[in-house]
């Protein structure tokens, strides 16, 4: 294994086992081997070495809900919604110190612009694999149109993280998220209908 390689496996026990905010270059070396020039040589940054180390684990992530979203073939749309909510629901406990670890990445993004521009680019990355997600389950639809769902799903899902990581027991259940849904949904199209006409 190469120092990249060993920097980013280090830097994802980092993150798992201290968190975002308390992993230090130091930390990152011990863990990894290394030497403290090799996180500047091959990531620039402590913070861009912890970015690529997150964003490993949240491929890892979407390609596991995804397999679970898809292994109904002839499941609907709504079908695949509703396992896609109940797959990250159940992985909520495994993948907690990871969710935490990026939500001390947003506290601070807004002040480390090179850190909020990563981010940023990890949600690019992140509307585009859900989009693709999106076109999969439903025919004809325009680029346009998936990435707008699919930046939808994404809200919808880092709400729920966020009230999950605060009260688990009160977070709302991927069926409550479909039951709300499919009041409020038709209710909005409805009061757009009389708005429109």
């Amino acid at each position: 294994m190469g120092h990249r390689e060993a920097l980013l496996d280090g830097a994802r026990r980092c993150l798992l086992e201290r968190g975002y905010a308390r992993t230090t270059a130091r930390d990152l070396v011990a863990a990894s081997g290394t030497n403290l020039a090799s996180i500047g040589y091959h990531f620039g940054s402590k913070e861009a070495l912890l970015n690529g180390a997150m964003q490993q684990c949240f491929d890892e992530y979407i390609a596991q809900i995804t397999r679970i979203v898809f292994a109904d073939p002839s499941a609907t749309p709504v079908q695949r919604v509703r396992a896609s909510w109940v797959a990250l629901v159940s992985t909520f406990e495994q993948y907690r110190p990871l969710m935490v670890a990026f939500v001390e990445a947003l506290a601070q993004a807004e002040r480390v612009p090179e850190l909020r521009a990563q981010l940023a680019e990890c949600y690019e990355r992140l509307r585009g694999t859900v989009a693709d997600m999106v076109r999969s389950s439903v025919d004809d639809l325009s680029d346009a149109t998936a990435r707008q769902v699919a930046s939808f799903l994404i809200a919808v899902f880092d709400g729920l993280q966020v009230q999950w990581l605060l009260d688990p027991e009160r977070a709302p259940t991927p069926d409550a998220l479909m039951a709300a849904l499919e009041v409020a949904l038709p209710a909005a199209l409805a009061t757009e209908e009389v708005g429109g006409s």
